[in-house]
């Protein structure tokens, strides 16, 4: 996370549980309700959530759940999910849409279609990914926002 802005953020910090697909977007859902009380952006709120949404579900499908952290700022959402799944072999790849190493029971669920990264990059304004084979991934990303804000 960066400290761009000297006013403190609202930070929230979530347990993504693996294998769970019935509470997978829980922490995005309970994002998307703050950022609404707070009057956020109706877009900038949309982006948020979608992408939290696919780090959750990527954290379900490929790494046996993770963590993740929020911090919202007046003009930016800051994002960091972490997990210490077996990591990504090749990121430039796997940020190609339609590319999945989801097993078949997963995509027999409706899940791992190759949309979870391309789709966490198009909804924010800045993205990096960082895996370690054997160790695990975290993405950070910035969503811009525009809003009243806290």
């Amino acid at each position: 996370m960066s400290n761009k802005s000297s006013v403190e953020p609202i930070t929230q910090q979530y347990v993504i549980p693996g294998t769970d697909f019935t509470r997978a977007g829980e922490a995005s859902s309970k994002v998307k309700t703050i950022l609404k009380r707070l009057g956020y952006d109706p877009d900038a709120i949309r982006r948020v959530a979608i992408a939290m949404y696919e780090g959750e579900i990527n954290m379900v499908i490929h790494a046996h759940g993770g963590t993740a952290k929020v911090e919202i700022f007046p003009d930016r959402v800051e994002i960091a999910l972490c997990d210490q799944g077996p990591g990504i072999s090749d990121v430039s790849k796997a940020m190609e849409e339609g590319y999945s190493t989801a097993p078949d029971e997963v995509r027999a669920l409706g899940f791992g279609a190759g949309m979870g990264l391309p789709n966490m990059k198009k909804c924010s304004d800045d993205m990096r990914v960082h895996s370690i084979i054997g160790k695990g991934t975290d993405v950070y990303m910035t969503i811009r926002v525009r809003g009243t804000g806290n």
